[in-house]
Formats: C-alpha cells, sequence, structure tokens
C-alpha cells in the first residue's frame, strides 16, 4: 500500500540579485532548519542556472535545488507557505521558485 507524501521543491540562490555570493553559511542555515524540522532534507551538488524576467530586468540566477519529502498535511502546507516568506527576506530575493506535488511513496 503507497502513502500520499508531498514533495516540496525550491531553487535557493547562490548569488543574490545584484550579483554577490550569497554566503555558504546562509544556505546552510537553510538546510540546517529544515532537516531539524522535518528530520531530513535533500539537495543536489550541481548548480542549476536560470533566467527570467521582472519588470523589464533580465536576471540570471546560480541556484541550488533542495528539496523536503513529508506526509501531505495541512499543517506542512501552511509551514512551507510561511517559510517561503521568511526565505525571501533572508536571501533579499524578488522572488524563490519553490514547488509541491504529490508523491506517492511505494
Amino acid at each position: 500500500m503507497s502513502r500520499r507524501y508531498r514533495r516540496y521543491e525550491m531553487l535557493l540562490p547562490l548569488r543574490f540579485n545584484d550579483g554577490r555570493r550569497v554566503p555558504a553559511e546562509l544556505n546552510q542555515l537553510t538546510l540546517n532548519e529544515l532537516r531539524e524540522h522535518f528530520g531530513a532534507i535533500s539537495s543536489d551538488s550541481q548548480t542549476v542556472r536560470g533566467e527570467w524576467t521582472h519588470q523589464g530586468v533580465v536576471y540570471r540566477d546560480d541556484l541550488v535545488r533542495v528539496w523536503v519529502d513529508v506526509p501531505d498535511k495541512k499543517a506542512h502546507r501552511d509551514f512551507f507557505a510561511r517559510y517561503i516568506r521568511s526565505l525571501l527576506k533572508r536571501y533579499k530575493q524578488i522572488d524563490i521558485w519553490m514547488t509541491s506535488y504529490v508523491l506517492p511513496v511505494l
């Protein structure tokens, strides 16, 4: 019988919007918070490159993909809705891409 989980996947910046490098400690703080809250976290070791436009300005991002798989509960959805707002402030970003999708676990 499968269990219904939800994956929360986010792209964390390696550079601020002005081009300065994000201190490694900042990303480690985020990983530690998520691991302490949920017990586990995963991330890619490769850099994800992104480009997007906001108000006529083209931004080029270097990002790291981070994800957490948790039981599909309202409390977790609420947590991530709040958490992304804190990440926007922490990383001084216009936007941080976070997706969520159902993940059947066998």
